[in-house]
């Protein structure tokens, strides 16, 4: 080698681009246990992160397992303030649909309020932790105005329309009383899908729902003894439920969807470039349109 300098550093190189390469390979490649052989049953999770904004990685991944014949069971873990309407919707038809061929059981996490109450319901059953925040049924649609500022600044601003509404919600002026009416019954109206979710799957009186339905947050314990869930504990028990109600053998092994394999370029790439579209995606849709989301103090 030391009579070839040259090739002695190419192999060098060729060494540590091929443990790069299975570095990256691996991390991209699967999350948690692998879905390999196995002596124990296999319960499948499929995680509910941060504020729901889309739906399609998530239905996805309950798709794949609902067409694993392996997997008894899938845990659905929730640790979510909520997001979107139409996105926390279809993970929900997406749950439901699920259940026709699985067991399911929602697993909240930390926070588990609004949207991410309304998929846990889809589950069969519930487990909370007993600090778990959740509740904070209701709906929400927000709109920013810019008018007094732009007044400061000296900026006027036209507006042709087609139709009277058109610009209801405008950022340039306030809302006429006739406009506040028809946003409050948009709101209404979501707000009472949400209810009907809350009394269908978990089976309590209308009333009872209505009553604590005014975006008020519950501890995991709380909510308990109010029906929303059904049992305290923390992921295992959830896994031990699930195991149970499959009619499982009592040994599981947890089994996390698949991800796509990806090159070490395409990995750090995809994931910088994902980190900054979910981020800027949250502070859009989280300053307008309909919302089952969870507002803390800010």
């Amino acid at each position: 080698m030391r009579k070839h300098p040259v090739v002695y550093g190419m192999l060098i190189l060729l060494v540590l681009g091929i443990s790069f390469y299975v570095f990256f390979y691996k991390a991209g490649s699967h999350s948690g246990k692998n879905k390999g052989f196995s002596l124990h049953d296999k319960i499948g999770v499929v995680c509910v992160d941060g504020a729901i904004m889309d739906s399609l990685e998530i239905t996805e991944q309950l798709d794949e397992f609902a067409n694993d014949d392996s997997i008894i069971a899938v845990i659905l873990r929730v640790d979510s303030p909520g997001g979107g309407v139409a996105a926390s919707q279809e993970i929900y038809d997406a749950v439901i649909e699920l259940k026709k061929t699985k067991k399911v059981v929602a697993s909240m996490g930390s926070i588990a309020a609004s949207g991410g109450l309304l998929v846990a319901c889809a589950a069969d059953k519930i487990v909370a932790n007993p600090g778990t925040i959740t509740g904070s049924i209701s709906a929400i649609m927000q709109f920013a105005n810019f008018e007094e500022l732009l007044k400061k600044v000296g900026v006027k601003s036209s507006v042709v329309k087609s139709g009277q509404y058109k610009d209801i919600g405008s950022p340039l002026r306030d809302m006429t009383p006739e406009e506040k009416v028809i946003v409050q019954d948009l709101v209404d109206d979501i707000y009472n899908q949400f209810i009907d979710v809350i009394v269908k799957e978990r089976k309590l009186p209308r009333e009872k729902v209505v009553e604590i339905a005014d975006g008020r947050v519950f501890s995991g314990r709380r909510a308990k003894e109010l029906g929303l869930v059904d049992s305290l504990g923390d992921m295992t028990s959830a896994a031990k439920l699930a195991s149970q109600l499959a009619g499982g053998k009592g040994k599981y092994d947890l089994v996390y969807p698949s991800k796509k394999r990806t090159s070490v370029f395409d990995y750090l790439l995809e994931g910088a470039a994902t980190h900054i579209s979910n981020s800027l995606k949250e502070k859009m849709e989280s300053k307008s349109g309909l919302s089952y989301l969870y507002y803390p103090a800010r």
